[in-house]
């Protein structure tokens, strides 16, 4: 493989809920020449758990047991391991939600988050995990966003998802679709705009370019379906500017994504879930990347999620993890040249 740049940066990789894909993709990525070139990478999770996605998946790698990030070489191979050793394969079936399983990755994420904001490492890449199983582990998040604020104190914070060269980012999110009017409000709109703009410059983003979607159809077509784009949006976006972000908008959400594609906006600020989420799977499935956003250290994992139909046939595409720990480098290196 040839001699490995010193400069990589630590990176500690989550191997996510044992009921699902997390491990597979872990050590299929822990294989691969990009995976060494790009950083030092250690795992946290449980070595029972990696030994048998490494059987799953046939790759030569050797499970390495380590006490502090000082031993860690990177060097191809290897697992090298935090074995937190809190989740025994007999007490989990793949495919099924787990509350031990959820519970583990509470205790992983614990784990990983404390050593990045210790220094320790420089950034944290994790690979899917299971909100409900997370829930009945013990987590009193709805997701890990609000889990990584206790850790961090953030207080502006959210999920970005990134589908290079485009970034997004929504207002509202894991919350009922009735109640997303209620929750837009030109300060809300405001804060997802901001932070958009941080996170894209923190990847190293020349001048961000962020379009504003629309929440009705057409644009709400000057109020003849909704007076939301009048009185909520277009003041959250004329107050972006007024403050020295290259902001424009609201265009109608069926077709903002395409003017992306042309080149015309390079962040994406939407209103609700799956209004952003359908256009970037449809985009790039196996590339997404979700950044957790506004912490001071550089979090990011695959865009997608278990994938529990899959778990534990061995056919799972590292594609999205590979994009997530590319991301978590470029913006660990970034901020380091900051």
């Amino acid at each position: 493989m040839g001699s490995l740049p010193k400069s990589r940066p630590r990176v500690a990789l989550i191997m996510g809920d044992a009921t699902g894909i997390g491990p597979e993709i872990v050590a299929k990525s822990l294989s691969t020449e990009e995976t060494r070139r790009l950083c030092i990478p250690a795992v946290i999770g449980d070595c029972r758990v990696m030994a048998g996605a490494i059987e799953l998946t046939k790759v030569s790698l050797k499970i390495v047991a380590l006490k502090s990030w000082e031993e860690v070489c990177g060097e191809a191979g290897l697992v090298e391991m935090f074995d937190l050793a809190n989740l025994d394969p007999k007490d989990y079936r793949m495919g099924e939600v787990n509350a031990k399983a959820g519970k583990a990755c509470l205790q992983y994420l614990d784990f990983a988050v404390s050593q990045a904001m210790e220094g320790e490492a420089d950034a944290v890449v994790f690979a899917p995990l299971n909100k409900l199983a997370m829930s009945l582990g013990g987590s009193d998040f709805k997701d890990e966003q609000g889990y990584f604020a206790r850790h961090t104190r953030a207080e502006l914070y959210g999920e970005i998802n990134a589908l290079d060269p485009l970034f997004t980012s929504r207002v509202t999110s894991h919350i009922g679709f009735r109640d997303i009017v209620n929750r837009l409000t030109p300060e809300r709109i405001g804060k997802a705009i901001q932070l958009l703009h941080q996170t894209m410059t923190r990847a190293g983003v020349p001048g961000p370019r962020i379009g504003i979607a629309a929440l009705n159809p057409h644009g709400g077509e000057k109020g003849l379906f909704g007076p939301e784009e009048e009185t909520i949006i277009k003041p959250a976006v004329e107050k972006a500017r007024a403050e020295g972000m290259d902001v424009a908008g609201p265009y109608p959400a069926d077709t903002i994504f395409v003017r992306a594609r042309r080149g015309e906006f390079s962040g994406i600020v939407t209103m609700y879930h799956d209004q952003g989420q359908i256009a970037t799977k449809l985009l790039g499935f196996d590339r997404g990347v979700t950044i957790a956003a506004g912490h001071p250290i550089v979090i990011t994992t695959p865009a997608h999620g278990t994938a529990h139909d899959i778990a534990g046939k061995g056919i799972a595409d590292s594609g999205a993890f590979q994009a997530a720990l590319r991301m978590a480098v470029r913006m660990a290196q970034h901020s380091k040249k900051r």
